[in-house]
């Protein structure tokens, strides 16, 4: 039945302190206030369960559908939908960060996974930059420097544009800068460790940090800078171009500009429209739009002149 092939989502949102208004005033999304940080738009995670927006499952939620439904999924194993999709406006910096792998999340999470993610730069200021990596040689450098609070000697800056993709290993430090929008594809992990907060409070009150988990998982050297991007912007039209292929997940890009038809997963596909409008397996799609192309589409035919993320495990 045509339309177990496509199952549209109405996503879920996070009010944060470093949140804006982007996500309403450029994607449309009806979520009151000024604080907007994170649309998860495609998750099954406790967090931000999202729910199934049309078609026969209308009402139901991404876990459901992944405990009750597996079929629509090829009958991937797991015990919980692996993936998370998440566009993030960030109207201040984020948090220098880190997250662990899922050896040291089982152990010290109750058995979270852990936080492999990976981000495309939807938009960004002419002068943009991301936090990716950092600046110490040794463990003991490490260690000094955040112990000591010597954050400018320790946090590496680099420059970024709108197209670029960056993959996030556990253990990479990292955080988003103000102004900057990505669409970040990850494993469906809320696990997060704060290193440093710039001193900020809410509520009154300095956020939580992670000082002893992020020595503990931190990656020393870091890798270079010129390792951590990839420049993806552009791309031919009626294209779909692999950015990364890691044991977690595979992300790429599709440019939609007239009929494309592109074979699908034979588990599942998440696929995000983050620019134009047109039409997935004859269902109109805009930016915006997040979508889970189920085991049962085996060709997947669009029309139209949008750009998309599409991921599968």
């Amino acid at each position: 039945m045509e339309t177990e092939q496509i199952i549209r989502l109405q996503p879920t949102f996070s009010h944060t302190i470093w949140g804006g208004t982007r996500l309403r005033e450029d994607y449309g999304y009806q979520e009151p206030g000024d604080d907007i940080g994170e649309c998860w738009g495609i998750s099954a995670h406790p967090s931000g369960d999202d729910t199934v927006s049309g078609g026969p499952y209308d009402g139901k939620k991404l876990s459901a559908l992944w405990a009750e439904h597996r079929e629509l999924f090829g009958n991937a194993e797991g015990d919980r939908f692996p993936l998370l999709v998440k566009i993030i406006d960030a109207k201040a910096d984020l948090s220098i960060q880190v997250h662990p792998d899922d050896a040291y999340a089982g152990v010290h999470e109750n058995g979270s996974l852990g936080k492999t993610e990976c981000w495309y730069v939807l938009d960004c200021p002419e002068d943009g930059t991301l936090v990716v990596g950092h600046n110490a040689q040794t463990k003991e450098e490490l260690e000094s420097m955040i112990r000591g609070g010597r954050w400018n000697d320790f946090i590496r800056e680099i420059p970024v544009k709108k197209g670029d993709f960056i993959q996030i290993d556990p253990g990479t430090v990292h955080a988003i800068k103000g102004g900057v929008m990505v669409l970040e594809t990850q494993q469906s992990s809320d696990i997060t460790y704060r290193v440093y907060d710039y001193d900020r409070l809410q509520n009154g009150k300095p956020r939580q940090l992670h000082i002893e988990q992020s020595l503990d998982v931190i990656r020393v050297p870091a890798a270079s800078p010129e390792d951590s991007v990839l420049h993806a912007a552009g791309g031919a039209a009626g294209t779909v171009t692999e950015l990364i292929a890691c044991p977690f997940y595979t992300v790429s890009k599709v440019i939609v500009k007239g009929p494309l038809t592109m074979a699908g997963d034979p588990h599942f596909l998440n696929m995000s429209i983050y620019e134009g409008e047109g039409s997935v397996l004859g269902t109109n799609v805009k930016k915006g739009d997040h979508l889970i192309l189920t085991a049962a589409a085996k060709e997947i035919t669009m029309d139209g002149a949008f750009e998309a993320i599409i991921s599968h495990i």
